[in-house]
């Protein structure tokens, strides 16, 4: 069963349908989205309530993920299993995995990296994790079995990359390559020069632009959830950019072309270039 039939559980749904048997039943508070669902065979049938699923797929904003575990903890079938889509793992696996553990219920946060600058299972897609990587963050307590269940059928769907870390990892590294990426894009765009662009700009400003159409409500939790990692990360920003800023004004050369090498050169390693 699906908790939530937005961009991510939608597609969820959709890629679930396409490559499996399994019998798919939603959950969402909007009913237009529900009849949606079930006009386009993303469901099979709305479910009235999660009793019935051997795996449950809470596709919610981080707090609502938390509250709606929280308050129907009793519902999940004993030996089920739960998993969230959250973009932060520590604060929802260290409030929800016990409260579930003690029901007999398996929890297991996880991290389909995949999306689009629009929100709404509208814009849901049956391939949107096509070559994506799933991230698990299990804990020591988490059985294999059920952790190899949940990866078989995040494989199945056509997820290229499993990865597997902790809740703490997790968060440590989205802050950088997800959040920070956000709040950048969002900073940049409201330069006042933004309003001549037209006709000036091609794809780089179009990379660097794009998840500037983020959806506020979501993003502001997810930052907030993580905020030390996160501020750390444009600390860190902020200090690298002081120092183009610096070289450029005093019209220093040797400095400005070592930094532009620097970071090409780690940007050929992370793309496993030869330089």
């Amino acid at each position: 069963v699906a908790v939530g039939l937005g961009l991510i559980g939608g597609s969820m749904c959709k890629a679930i349908k396409k490559h499996t048997n399994h019998l798919v039943g939603g959950i969402d508070i909007d009913r237009k989205t529900v009849k949606m669902a079930l006009s386009q065979n993303a469901i099979d049938y709305e479910a009235k309530d999660v009793s019935e699923a051997d795996v449950t797929i809470v596709s919610l904003f981080p707090p609502t993920i938390i509250s709606f575990i929280k308050e129907n903890a009793d519902l999940f079938k004993e030996g089920s299993i739960v998993i969230d889509t959250g973009g932060i793992k520590k604060a929802i696996v260290d409030e929800v995995t016990p409260i579930l553990a003690e029901r007999g219920v398996t929890f297991i946060g996880v991290h389909p990296m995949a999306g689009r600058e629009f929100s709404g299972f509208e814009y849901s897609l049956d391939d949107l994790f096509d070559n994506a990587s799933f991230i698990m963050t299990p804990t020591e307590n988490t059985p294999q079995e059920e952790i190899n269940l949940i990866e078989d059928l995040a494989r199945s769907i056509h997820f290229k990359k499993v990865v597997k870390t902790t809740p703490e990892e997790h968060d440590r590294i989205i802050a950088f390559t997800s959040q920070l990426a956000h709040v950048v894009s969002n900073a940049y765009i409201k330069s006042p020069t933004h309003q001549q662009q037209l006709g000036f700009s091609a794809g780089s400003f179009q990379d660097l632009t794009r998840v500037a159409k983020l959806n506020e409500d979501m993003w502001t939790e997810l930052f907030l959830e993580n905020p030390d990692n996160l501020v750390s990360e444009i600390d860190t920003l902020m200090e690298n950019l002081k120092l183009y800023r610096n070289a450029i004004a005093s019209g220093d050369s040797e400095t400005l072309r070592a930094l532009l090498k620097d970071g090409r050169e780690k940007k050929a390693l992370i793309d496993g270039e030869i330089f």
